[in-house]
């Protein structure tokens, strides 16, 4: 997938847009993770997992070409009370019931989780699977009307996750880890309580966030690490005038079957 340099900096654009909205962009998504998730040796990767593709309650961030031709990484945000269960409850409910009635308590309020962040290998480094994603989550969950934020993480992301506001919940697992053997992974839950204030947000996440909220059609240079990239931002989600979100936690139910753990269903942070 060959990306576009304006100066030396990759060119991207993120955009936001509901599941439901935007089949095909859903369908590279899928195309693009599932390939992500191969390369690292999770082989068994079913469709069962793509329903999120039909959730009502699923938004979508894409990183992608400016000719929206290719994908280069992506991040959803579900909101409990969809039609299916969050991510998490799915992944951690048969090891720990307590994440039901949790997310339910949360859910009266508007909750949602960050999950299935991923990118290409073309686009490495730069943090378009890191904190570029997290941050647009964050901000578009205002738009959405949520008041809180779940997310399962890896422990490479833990830190990055913390520093957006989200906190770790010791109440869940073993002190807010579960361990997956197939996947030889310790993944930690956090919860992110104060969306709108963003108060446990360090000081430099909490400006960049309160911006894209600002100005949800933009271009920066964005840094990491020396890398730069130049991002076209466009998440304003479309359609919003058919979101309703009381209908969705009316919809929220207290508990539901998680089964056997499935490693290829884990969608981390």
């Amino acid at each position: 997938m060959e990306i576009q340099f304006n100066n030396g900096n990759p060119v991207v654009r993120l955009r936001a847009f509901r599941a439901i909205d935007d089949p095909r962009s859903c369908e590279l998504f899928v195309e693009g993770h599932k390939r992500v998730l191969t390369s690292i040796g999770v082989e068994k990767v079913t469709s069962s997992n793509n329903e999120w593709t039909h959730n009502p309650a699923a938004f979508v961030m894409i990183v992608e070409s400016l000719d929206k031709e290719h994908i280069y990484g992506g991040a959803r945000i579900h909101v409990a009370g969809g039609t299916e269960p969050l991510p998490i409850e799915q992944a951690t409910g048969a090891l720990d019931p307590s994440i039901y009635e949790m997310v339910f308590d949360y859910a009266q309020k508007g909750t949602g989780e960050g999950c299935g962040l991923w990118n290409s290998r073309e686009i490495a480094g730069y943090g378009i699977g890191s904190i570029f994603l997290t941050r647009v989550g964050v901000a578009i969950s205002s738009q959405i009307g949520l008041d809180s934020l779940f997310g399962l993480c890896a422990p490479y992301t833990v830190k990055m996750a913390q520093s957006v506001g989200y906190e770790i919940e010791e109440a869940i697992g073993n002190n807010g880890t579960f361990y997956y053997p197939k996947l030889d992974l310790v993944a930690t839950v956090l919860i992110l309580r104060d969306l709108k204030n963003l108060s446990a947000a360090d000081e430099e996440n909490r400006e960049a966030i309160s911006a894209l909220r600002e100005n949800l059609h933009s271009v920066r240079i964005e840094e990491l690490r020396k890398k730069k990239i130049e991002i076209h931002y466009d998440i304003e989600i479309p359609n919003m005038g058919n979101w309703d979100l009381q209908a969705v936690i009316n919809n929220a139910k207290k508990g539901a079957s998680a089964g056997i753990v499935d490693e290829s269903s884990i969608n981390l942070l």
